[in-house]
């Protein structure tokens, strides 16, 4: 169960920093537009003045505007401007510049961004298309098949989650042999099951087939539609797409990365990357610098199961020299909830006693005055104990991982409550 929650603290971070780029949602439409995908007509604009300039060449009299920003549920957000709601209905040139004043350079607060919020970008101003039928369509990469699936449902429009727990059955999936692509049998397949009427199930067919384009031409790791939609003239659009790119590919899609927010990610994290590390910050107070992402999960576990509460994950990777761990301290302690740091390496490619001099030159160039515990496994682990022990450092060093964990968990609580009186404390290293 701990494991399970500690997923999902931290699953969607890591996967939007190390594993996905993501678009803004006129980005991905206009990506979709140049392999044939249906949108509505429409621009960005990142001034109000831009905004009304786009209203003005639409020349129409529904139309609407979209806060531009990397976060769900836009729709029922609320901007440090006042303004509620992230998607409006405009109706001229006038509204448009109106509502981009609100949202532009304002931050956007939704269930996903949390109390901080986004900042606004851009806003995209497009036709308001009148539909007869929403329905969901999703290409992805799946581990079970370990090919492509393409996910479908005629149930479209709303959260998938909440279909996928209450209708499962509304929900389709097709394994798509990647040697052969989409063929037009398991196209037609896929708009049948969307329940479009028969006048638009051709073009949803080859809607299909252009979207598993840009999946497989883009290395992309998701293609998300909701909606896809029919309209009132039976013709099939991509209403919103949220898509993402697999970023180990990204020196072969640079026009793609070319279009990268950085605005719309944490500083942290960037930085955190260019040193190789994978860094998420969290909300606990016990900071962690952990070799792989497996043994960062099972060290928030057994932080969890000893009373205590991890402060970030950070994994290092197999790059654990002594420039990645400076780098790694300054972004926990930079983190003034942090009352102790929890360092748990397994010396494998990297030896024990190299890691244990890093380790020290860092504490001491740092003059870091929180406790510091360190379990590490591996090449050379009697030489790095003895050196960590004879440093005369605030280093607790440990074999075992459960000891480990009630030290730096003890530990951690009483500097919170030394803090607390506002006491000095001095701590007893180990013989």
């Amino acid at each position: 169960m701990i494991r399970n929650n500690a997923f999902r603290a931290v699953r969607s971070a890591i996967a939007h920093q190390k594993r996905s780029l993501s678009l803004h949602e006129y980005r991905s439409a206009n990506l979709l537009k140049s392999y044939g995908v249906g949108i509505p007509a429409g621009e960005a604009a990142v001034t109000p003045s831009e905004a009304e300039a786009v209203a003005k060449k639409l020349n129409l009299e529904d139309m609407v505007i979209k806060a531009q920003v990397l976060t769900g549920g836009r729709g029922k957000g609320v901007f440090d401007s006042g303004l509620k709601g992230g998607v409006k209905l405009i109706s001229s040139p006038l509204e448009a510049k109106m509502y981009a004043e609100q949202m532009l350079h304002h931050k956007l607060v939704t269930k996903q961004t949390g109390p901080a919020g986004k900042e606004v970008t851009a806003v995209y101003i497009v036709e308001r298309e009148f539909v007869r039928r929403e329905a969901y369509v999703a290409i992805l990469m799946d581990r079970a098949s370990q090919g492509p699936i393409i996910v479908a449902s005629a149930q479209g429009g709303m959260d998938i989650e909440g279909v996928a727990a209450e209708t499962p059955e509304a929900i389709k999936t097709f394994k798509i042999n990647i040697h052969e692509g989409v063929t037009d049998e398991i196209a037609t397949a896929v708009a049948k099951t969307l329940n479009f009427s028969s006048k638009a199930i051709p073009e949803a067919a080859e809607t299909i087939k252009n979207l598993y384009r840009v999946f497989d031409e883009r290395d992309a790791t998701q293609i998300e539609i909701n909606p896809l939609s029919e309209t009132t003239d039976n013709k099939v659009l991509a209403m919103d797409a949220k898509l993402g790119f697999d970023d180990n590919a990204a020196f072969r899609q640079e026009e793609v990365w070319s279009w990268r927010d950085l605005t719309q990610e944490d500083p942290q994290e960037i930085e955190a990357a260019k040193f190789g590390l994978n860094f998420i910050k969290l909300d606990g107070s016990i900071g962690c610098l952990v070799n792989g992402a497996g043994l960062a999960m099972a060290t928030m576990d057994i932080i969890k199961l000893n009373g205590g509460d991890p402060a970030n994950f950070l994994d290092c990777g197999g790059g654990a020299t002594e420039k990645a761990i400076e780098k790694a301290f300054e972004l926990i302690t930079s983190d003034n909830k942090v009352t102790a740091i929890f360092v748990n390496i397994f010396g494998g490619i990297v030896r024990c006693d190299n890691i244990a001099k890093g380790l020290i030159a860092v504490t001491r160039h740092m003059d870091i005055n929180i406790p510091i515990v360190a379990r590490l496994q591996g090449t050379n682990l009697a030489e790095a104990q003895e050196l960590l022990n004879n440093s005369g450092l605030k280093i607790f060093s440990f074999v075992d991982l459960d000891e480990a964990a009630q030290k730096v968990c003890q530990l951690s609580k009483v500097v919170k409550m030394a803090r607390e009186i506002d006491v000095n404390v001095s701590f007893e290293l180990p013989l």
